[in-house]
């Protein structure tokens, strides 16, 4: 039978994939637009596949706060190329698992691939991303994604760069207003700006200052210099320089950025905030994405590349 126009364009628009796919699918399944859409999605599972081995180091991070600002998001979703990451269609399907993400009650990526993708649940997560993957034409990947929930208080966000990095700040406070409001997303550029790994101290095992602890003293027993020093002088330089790491480490000891005497701590500057709006205001934790941290990325030669193709 004869495939029309319109029909090419209703399956294209159904499944943003391109029109001679379309027109292809469509010509297999003799006009059978339900036929038709299986079949390109049974493409994109080919497609994925195919692309599965191609590093995706790329990417956005995305945060979603529901209505009631005491639930929120962040997902991270890669592809292969800083290109991609800033086209339209991605972005958009990037909003659309961070929209699902806030909702789910899945414990793992694993299980969030799984369940039913919320704008068409008969696909799986994972399945609406292979769809993706042939209509965007790169190597996709949904990474991660972590959910905060604070009933009293709030949960602050913040994206840096259009998405390199997204934040999650926790507040447990018993004001709600704009400054407390604006003391939270400093809180959380804060967090973007200078990486810490803890919230605060205690949040610091034994095991790990043990550890920095022996290394210290191993690096002053290798300098002849230093070694020679009583053991209650060795002790008391070991105890400040972790006390110095700690401040770089732990959120609420790093100096605030914005801080006039360049000396306040995050800690104060909270205590400070709450103090103003008569308030009790505690940051309880923190999720800080960065896209592709921890991903091994390619280095490809772009120029042999180009010779192999062309065969010189």
């Amino acid at each position: 039978m004869a495939i029309t126009a319109a029909q090419v364009k209703e399956l294209r628009e159904m499944t943003g994939a391109g029109m001679m796919d379309c027109k292809k699918a469509l010509t297999a399944t003799d006009g059978d637009m339900d036929k038709a859409v299986e079949f390109l999605r049974e493409k994109g599972l080919a497609t994925a596949q195919k692309k599965a081995s191609r590093i995706a180091a790329e990417g956005l991070c995305r945060t979603l706060v529901d209505d009631s600002g005491k639930k929120a998001v962040v997902v991270e979703v890669n592809a292969e190329t800083d290109f991609v990451a800033k086209n339209e269609k991605f972005q958009g399907y990037v909003g659309e698992v961070a929209a699902q993400a806030l909702t789910t009650t899945a414990g793992d990526i694993e299980a969030f691939l799984g369940e039913p993708w919320a704008l068409d649940t008969s696909k799986t997560v994972k399945e609406a991303l292979a769809a993706q993957i042939a209509v965007i034409g790169e190597n996709m990947n949904i990474r991660r994604f972590a959910q905060v929930e604070e009933p009293n208080g709030f949960v602050a966000s913040y994206i840096h760069m259009g998405g390199k990095i997204g934040v999650l700040v926790d507040v447990e406070t018993d004001v709600v207003n704009d400054a407390v409001k604006e003391m939270a997303k400093n809180v959380a550029m804060q967090v973007a700006a200078l990486k810490p790994l803890y919230t605060s101290r205690s949040e610091v095992g034994e095991d790990y200052i043990a550890h920095e602890k022996e290394i210290l003293y191993a690096q002053i027993q290798n300098d002849p210099k230093e070694s020679q020093k009583p053991q209650k002088v060795i002790d008391g330089i070991i105890n400040g320089r972790v006390n110095k790491e700690l401040k770089e480490i732990c959120l609420l000891d790093q100096v605030y950025v914005k801080a006039e005497d360049g000396k306040q701590p995050v800690g104060k500057y909270v205590e400070s905030v709450a103090r103003a709006n008569g308030a009790k205001i505690s940051i309880k934790g923190f999720v800080r994405y960065e896209t592709g941290e921890g991903i091994e990325k390619r280095n490809d030669d772009f120029a042999a590349e180009v010779a192999k193709q062309a065969g010189l």
